[in-house]
């Protein structure tokens, strides 16, 4: 804990209200959903809960992660594999502390193989086929849709539009739509 964060706890309890709901969310005991502003909080707090996943015996293929935008998806993805990789080359005495604060556990309820475990956490994430699953939400839905288009009535093998495609379809629906307007097209009224 920082000296801003010990003061902003006692000179403001809606802080460290907040630091609570945030350790909460991070129990990795039940699935999550989390929603908050910008800025709140909720990138650590995913990544608080896939280390402390993976600490727990979690397979990194097993572990789902899904946001809105890409950009979001590699933030949160770069901040893990951080976090894993250093883990790796912090000495003991620090790492058990920063398992500590992070699990909510007694420094001395690690051992060597707690430690061990840890540290081999960021080559078991590297080395997951396809790697850990922590992507956008249109990129999960295609994933599900490519694996089941039969029940999504789609034919095997379809593709979905690049953005590029996307505008020109819209701009030629808007004309079309244009069109039907100056023509008086009864079913448009």
């Amino acid at each position: 804990m920082t000296s801003l964060d010990a003061r902003n706890g006692e000179d403001w309890p809606e802080y460290k209200k907040a630091q609570q709901g945030q350790a909460l969310a991070a129990l990795p005991d039940h699935s999550a959903w989390v929603e908050a502003n910008a800025g709140s909080g909720k990138t650590k707090v995913l990544i608080d809960r896939v280390a402390r996943l993976l600490l727990r015996g979690a397979e990194p293929d097993t572990i789902l992660c899904v946001t809105y935008t890409k950009a979001a998806a590699s933030e949160m993805q770069a901040r893990l594999f951080v976090r894993l990789g250093g883990w790796c080359v912090m000495d003991a005495d620090q790492l058990t502390q920063r398992l500590s604060e992070l699990e909510g556990r007694d420094i001395s309820a690690y051992g060597q193989d707690d430690i061990g475990r840890a540290r081999e956490l960021f080559a078991k994430a590297l080395e997951t086929p396809g790697g850990l699953r922590i992507e956008t939400i249109h990129a999960f839905c295609g994933r599900v849709l490519r694996r089941f288009p039969l029940e999504a009535r789609l034919p095997p093998g379809f593709t979905e539009l690049d953005d590029a495609v996307a505008a020109d379809l819209w701009d030629l629906s808007f004309r079309a739509m244009g069109r039907r307007v100056v023509r008086g097209d009864a079913a448009l009224m």
